[in-house]
């Protein structure tokens, strides 16, 4: 058992970065696909019409709340529990990535634990999940939908 915690104790050492140092979307890409819990998350058709009607931007900024008011704490309510499967694109993005808890978010971006998560983290994680929705949309040109009107 020693040489276990020993392993994971290096392994957590070894995977630790600086904000300026995550990995983005496209590098961490081929980790997520490998994961069985990890790539069974698909965006619904309602998520999708919802992205469309959005746009990305604005669904970014949400995500960044989210992150902020959810993850952002050193120590967050209910961590671990605290995303919903589903109900917003932004959670099923969140699982999807690892981005749904602290303790995931060390495990798949290095961000240690215990500590708040620095702006440039939370911008990080940000781009990690418009990075998956962006990809996991496909095109949405042909979902109908309201433009703009102001």
């Amino acid at each position: 058992m020693r040489r276990q915690s020993q392993c994971w104790m290096k392994w957590q050492r070894k995977t630790r970065r600086r904000a300026s140092e995550m990995i983005g979307y496209d590098e961490l890409k081929p980790r997520l696909t490998r994961s069985k819990f990890r790539s069974r998350f698909h965006l619904s058709e309602a998520d999708r019409a919802y992205l469309a009607e959005r746009g990305l931007s604005t669904i970014r900024g949400q995500a960044k709340k989210i992150i902020r008011d959810r993850l952002s704490a050193a120590h967050p309510f209910n961590d671990g529990a605290q995303t919903p499967m589903r109900g917003h694109a932004v959670f099923v993005a969140q699982h999807a990535t690892g981005c749904c808890c602290r303790g995931c978010l060390a495990k798949w971006h290095g961000i240690p634990e215990g500590r708040e998560l620095t702006e440039d983290e939370i911008e990080s994680i940000a781009d990690v999940i418009a990075g998956w929705l962006t990809d996991e949309a496909g095109d949405l040109s042909k979902i109908p939908h309201t433009p703009d009107l102001f």
